[in-house]
């Protein structure tokens, strides 16, 4: 017993190591896992049998329709990204806040949230961001600090506001997770967890969240009116170029406020599941990027924009299923009203398909989707051997040992797990913390009776703090790779810090009151 708690810590040290190495994720995982998979059969502690599950895991992953929501929801904000609609907000964003103290900040922050609703990708966010708003707000006068940090902060909101990457994956671990843990508990009528769940918990934080930034923001404007400048007079806009101003930030907000109420919208009325809510987005997106790319000619775009939320309505009002004996006369209405919209919708898919072809868009988009996707699969696949190990050396029963040994009880394995999780996001990418910590730790915590949603809401927090903490803290890296020289890595670096501090603020309000969580997904799915 002693010789397997000891491999089980010498193989997640060594896991640990190796990924700071630089060494490929996947290659890694799987690697350690088979090298202590090995010395534990050699010193009779792992039952080789073990491997046998893992074809299956593969295949698993394959044919889980939870996980096909990641190539759609990639494909969907990287389309988004590049239908320009980062700079049409920006602009018109500084041109209405930008004769306020702190405007240009409480700008990025807004903008931020709105692409991490749409996009959900922390790289095309921050680089986009720091490409546009970075040298205007240095030029305005502000604290460099400050810049960096609000653009790294506002580009890492996608990863908790819905529909998040993060959130479809860590939907799909504490599913398997929660799920065990109930059959061990001898209840075996527990309520699955969905993704949709976390989406609709995650919702109330995430713009909690947003909120913070901007008392912030504003905050340092009143006490550090020199940090935060407004815009000096001779350089405000007129009226008139204010109302032109308001009239294109309603131009490039509301198509994607659109597509986001109908992705989340479909999802949280139960109209569709979170995977069919992603090809609605994928489809809103395409939709989009063509609206974009030829507005003179829009009538295709709108028909099939339009025959889209239509075709949403009625699944939610009609049940549209055809393979039925006997159908009321109302619904055949439906289902042929429905037809049509399918049809004007696939004219208007058509004619966007062909104008993201033409200039090269679609193929951008399809590239980097396959290369996300990918990169995710393939880490997924490498943590379910490293996972698979890990418990064949009897990892689980002694994690939940440790944690139910804490004192102060769930509370206390709670804030063990979450500074562990903390201080590993220094090292370690968002995907490897949830597919390496995220299945050890789970089970036991729910084994202790932790809500599911409020858990999965907390590590998606303490996730995201991951993309801002030195020195690995991925959207700090974004934002060096495209900031000017005069902006030093100390300056992006010292911008952070305050921001980490008001998520780790968050946490705590989240950890004092679940019901943030809690409560939307109980109103909703009951």
């Amino acid at each position: 017993m002693i010789l397997q708690e000891t491999l089980d810590i010498l193989m997640f040290a060594t896991a640990c190591v190796l990924l700071l190495s630089g060494f490929p994720v996947a290659f890694t995982l799987a690697g350690t896992a088979l090298i202590f998979a090995g010395l534990g059969h050699m010193l009779g502690v792992f039952d080789v049998s073990f491997l046998g599950a893992f074809p299956q895991r593969i295949f698993g992953t394959m044919t889980n329709e939870v996980l096909m929501a990641v190539p759609l929801f990639v494909f969907m904000g990287v389309m988004l990204e590049r239908s320009k609609v980062a700079e049409e907000l920006l602009d018109s964003m500084v041109k209405l806040f930008g004769n306020l103290r702190g405007g240009l900040g409480i700008s990025v922050t807004i903008v931020g949230a709105l692409l991490a609703a749409s996009t959900g990708i922390v790289g095309a966010t921050v680089v986009t961001m720091g490409l546009l708003a970075l040298p205007t707000m240095i030029r305005r006068g502000y604290d460099p600090a400050l810049a960096a940090g609000s653009i790294t902060s506002a580009g890492t909101l996608g990863q908790i506001i819905p529909p998040s990457i993060v959130l479809v994956l860590l939907g799909d671990v504490l599913s398997s997770s929660y799920q065990d843990a109930q059959r061990q508990l001898g209840n075996w009528t527990a309520t699955p967890l969905s993704v949709g769940d976390l989406f609709a918990g995650a919702l109330l934080p995430g713009l909690g969240l947003v909120l913070l930034y901007i008392i912030y923001q504003i905050a340092v404007a009143i006490f550090r009116p020199h940090a935060a400048p407004a815009i000096p007079k001779e350089e405000l806009v007129s009226e008139e170029e204010r109302r032109e101003a308001l009239h294109h930030t309603l131009h490039a907000v509301i198509p994607p406020v659109v597509l986001i109420i109908a992705v989340l919208g479909s999802i949280m009325a139960g109209v569709a599941t979170p995977t069919e809510a992603a090809g609605v987005g994928a489809l809103g997106a395409t939709l989009l990027a063509g609206l974009r790319l030829d507005e003179n000619r829009p009538l295709p775009i709108y028909a099939g924009g339009a025959a889209l939320v239509l075709a949403l309505i009625l699944t939610a009002l009609f049940d549209l299923r055809l393979g039925r004996d006997q159908i009321a006369l109302g619904e055949q209405v439906a289902i042929a009203v429905a037809a049509l919209c399918c049809l004007v919708l696939g004219w208007g898919v058509l004619v966007s398909l062909k104008r993201t072809l033409a200039t090269g868009t679609l193929t951008a988009v399809g590239r980097s989707t396959l290369e996300i996707t990918s990169m995710v699969f393939v880490i997924l696949i490498g943590a379910a051997l490293f996972s698979l190990v890990f418990r064949g050396l009897g990892g689980d029963d002694a994690v939940h040992q440790l944690l139910s040994n804490l004192p102060g009880g769930a509370v206390g394995a709670i804030i063990a797990v979450m500074l562990v999780m903390f201080i590993l996001g220094f090292f370690l990418d968002f995907i490897e913390i949830t597919f390496v910590v995220v299945p050890i730790v789970a089970p036991a915590l729910f084994l202790l009776g932790v809500d599911p949603v409020w858990l999965g809401v907390m590590m998606a927090i303490n996730l995201q703090t991951s993309f801002l903490t030195p020195p690995f803290g991925f959207a700090l890296f974004y934002l060096r790779g495209v900031a000017p020289a005069s902006i030093t890595t100390k300056q992006i670096y010292k911008g952070a810090i305050p921001f980490v501090g008001i998520q780790i603020l968050g946490l705590l309000i989240l950890s004092l009151f679940p019901a943030i969580a809690t409560w939307l997904p109980g109103i909703i799915f009951g």
